[in-house]
C-alpha cells in the first residue's frame, strides 16, 4: 500500500508526449506545439458529510466554511482567466444529488449556490460515486456539443468512508480532481484506505490528467494552495508528478563575492 505522499501529489508516473532536448546544461527543453483549448464547464461536489464540520486550525472555522472561500477564490481566479468557463453544483452525502444544475459564470450565481450548501450533523455511512458520474457523463456530452470539455472537482471529507463506485472502465468522458481534506490517522479512521480509493476513481473516470491533492494539517492556506493548482486547464497538464509548482522560497545566508550576505531563492524539490 502506497502511503500519503506529503504534499498530494499520488505517485510518480512518466512523463510522455513531451519534446525534450537534454543537451544544454543537463536542463531540458521542452517545447510544446500548439493547440486549441476548450472552455471548460466545471461541476463542484463538496461532501456534505458530518465530517466536513469538524473545525480547522483556525478557530470557529470549519471544514464546510473554508471549502467555501476556497471555491469562491478558485471561481473568481478562473474567470479572470478565461471569462468563458462555466460552473454548476452538487453535493455528497450518501450519492450525489445537484445543488444547482446550470452551469454559469455569473460570479453572484456562484456565491448564492456556496451560501446554500450546508452539512448534516449525523453521518450517512457510505459514500457512493456512482450517480456523481452518471451526472457528469450525462452533461459531458452536452458540453461536448458545444465544443466544450467537463470536469468535475471533488471535495472530500471523510477520514474512514472509502467511496465507491460502479462504472464501466472504458467510459472517459470527463476529468476528475479531488481535494481530500482528512484527520491524521489513528485508531478510528484510515485516511490512507480513503486516499487509494480516491486514486482509484480519479484514474478510472478522467478522460484528461486528473490531479488529486490531501492535506490532514486542518490549516485554511493549504486548501487555497492545493485550489490555485487545479486552476490548471485538463488539456495543458502535464503528469501530476512532474508538476513543480509551487516552487518552495527558502532564504539562504551565502556570501558574495564582496563579502556581504545575500538572500538566494531556492527552488530545489
Amino acid at each position: 500500500m502506497s502511503s500519503l505522499p506529503k504534499e498530494g501529489n499520488r505517485g510518480k508516473m512518466k512523463m510522455e508526449g513531451v519534446e525534450g532536448d537534454a543537451s544544454v546544461g543537463g536542463t531540458g527543453r521542452y517545447t510544446l506545439k500548439p493547440t486549441r483549448k476548450s472552455n471548460e464547464d466545471i461541476i463542484f461536489c463538496v461532501d456534505v458529510d458530518a465530517e466536513s464540520l469538524v473545525e480547522m486550525k483556525t478557530a470557529g472555522i470549519t471544514r464546510l466554511d473554508s471549502i467555501r472561500q476556497a471555491i469562491l477564490l478558485f471561481v473568481n481566479s478562473k474567470l479572470s482567466i478565461n471569462p468563458d468557463h462555466r460552473f454548476a453544483f452538487a453535493t455528497l452525502s450518501k450519492s450525489a444529488s445537484w445543488l444547482r444544475k446550470e452551469f454559469s459564470s455569473d460570479v453572484e450565481s456562484t456565491i448564492a449556490a456556496v451560501r446554500a450548501l450546508s452539512a448534516t450533523t449525523v453521518s450517512s455511512g457510505q459514500a457512493d460515486l456512482t450517480n456523481l458520474f452518471r451526472l457528469a457523463a450525462h452533461e459531458a456530452k452536452k458540453s461536448r456539443a458545444q465544443n466544450r470539455i467537463l470536469r468535475v472537482i471533488l471535495i472530500y471529507c471523510r477520514s474512514s468512508i472509502r467511496p465507491q463506485h460502479q462504472w464501466p472502465v472504458n467510459q472517459k468522458l470527463f476529468t476528475l480532481d479531488v481535494m481530500y481534506l482528512h484527520d491524521k490517522p489513528g485508531p478510528d479512521n484510515c485516511p490512507q484506505v480513503v486516499y487509494d480509493a480516491l486514486v482509484d476513481a480519479l484514474e478510472h473516470v478522467s478522460e484528461y490528467e486528473g490531479y488529486i491533492h490531501e492535506s490532514g494539517h486542518g490549516l485554511p492556506r493549504t486548501l487555497f494552495r492545493f485550489m490555485s493548482m487545479l486552476l490548471s486547464h485538463p488539456q495543458q497538464r502535464c503528469p501530476q508528478d512532474d508538476c513543480d509548482i509551487p516552487k518552495p522560497l527558502m532564504k539562504k545566508s551565502a556570501e558574495s563575492g564582496n563579502g556581504e550576505d545575500s538572500v538566494l531563492i531556492s527552488t530545489s524539490q
